[in-house]
């Protein structure tokens, strides 16, 4: 027996002679390493985070919901369908856009805008006067029915979509109601944003 002070012997136990202190650790860093890499992906040099923090602030866009988006859809924002309760848009004898909405819509750049008519509006009729009001382009399309099943908001989304030759998966929705959130969910999307979310991203 080694009279020595402290000895524990070849297994070198730990505190109170339980297992080492440290048993699994390492296994435990390098699963959490492993899983974190994956999660983030291979990292990007640098000209193409650039080059993506510029096509961001293009489409009005904060750097991380882009990537965010990019990542998801695997593709670049091609277009923006909105509600017109999204971009304040009120519906009386004449269409009224407010300016700060007017501006933020103008300020897309390499990127395509599409309106969902409200219902008992003719979608071609209501593109027109709403680009007479704003002095921007619009692809225009009915709105699903409140009542609306899956399918039946799945092909009104991709008509709107199909007429302009917009690929969903390159399109992102902007909205202000769970149900419209559905909607973008039914047509494969590439990402439904809230209304406030997308107009508070301008001043990021």
């Amino acid at each position: 027996m080694d009279s020595r002070i402290g000895y524990r012997g070849p297994g070198m136990m730990g505190h109170n002679d339980g297992p080492p202190l440290d048993a699994g650790a390492s296994w435990r860093r390098f699963a959490w390493k492993k899983a974190r890499a994956e999660l983030l992906g291979p990292r990007l040099p640098v000209e193409v985070i650039r080059r993506r923090v510029v096509r961001a602030r293009e489409l009005g866009l904060a750097y991380p919901d882009y990537a965010a988006i990019l990542l998801g859809s695997g593709r670049d924002i091609t277009a923006f369908l909105f509600t017109c309760e999204a971009i304040g848009l009120r519906l009386a004898r004449r269409l009224d856009l407010p300016e700060p909405s007017r501006a933020r819509l103008a300020s897309l750049i390499r990127c395509e805008r599409a309106i969902l008519a409200p219902e008992g509006e003719a979608p071609g009729d209501f593109a027109a006067e709403l680009q007479e009001v704003s002095g921007l382009t619009f692809v225009a399309g009915a709105a699903p029915a409140p009542a609306a099943s899956w399918g039946e908001s799945r092909a009104a989304l991709l008509d709107l979509l199909g007429s302009a030759g917009l690929p969903a998966n390159a399109v992102v929705m902007v909205g202000t109601r769970p149900l419209e959130s559905r909607w973008a969910e039914a047509a494969a999307l590439a990402r439904f944003l809230p209304a406030e979310k997308w107009q508070g991203a301008a001043a990021v």
